[in-house]
């Protein structure tokens, strides 16, 4: 079976929202690593000339490789990644292999089968 990495970077205040987002549309679980931190393409300094980093999730999820695009629209929308500069970003990458998630996949194939279309 072939599975896809999604990381999504986004405000902490969203991340609630990503997650159900990535259940709603056929992700089976996430981690997430809170109060990351990173820079933009614009500075945003606050007094005394120090820059506000506002704490970002990272969120991460194997999904199979036929749900991540629906899943990856998503998380994209919920989050508002494409609203403005500050929203966050959210990429794909390939899986080479993954363990531990056949029962998953079982479960989440019963509960939302794939259409053919």
């Amino acid at each position: 079976m072939n599975f896809k990495l999604l990381m999504v970077f986004v405000d902490q205040d969203k991340t609630d929202v990503v997650l159900d987002a990535s259940r709603e549309a056929g992700a089976t679980g996430a981690t997430i690593i809170p109060s990351a931190q990173g820079r933009g393409l614009k500075l945003h300094p606050t007094f005394f000339g120090l820059e506000f980093l506002a704490a970002r999730s990272v969120i991460l999820i194997v999904v199979e490789a036929r749900r991540s695009s629906e899943v990856l629209k998503a998380v994209t929308e919920a989050g508002g990644m494409d609203e403005s500069l500050d929203t966050g970003i959210a990429l794909e990458l390939e899986v080479s292999q993954a363990f531990g998630l056949s029962e998953h996949i079982k479960a989440l194939s019963k509960e939302h089968p794939v259409s053919k279309t």
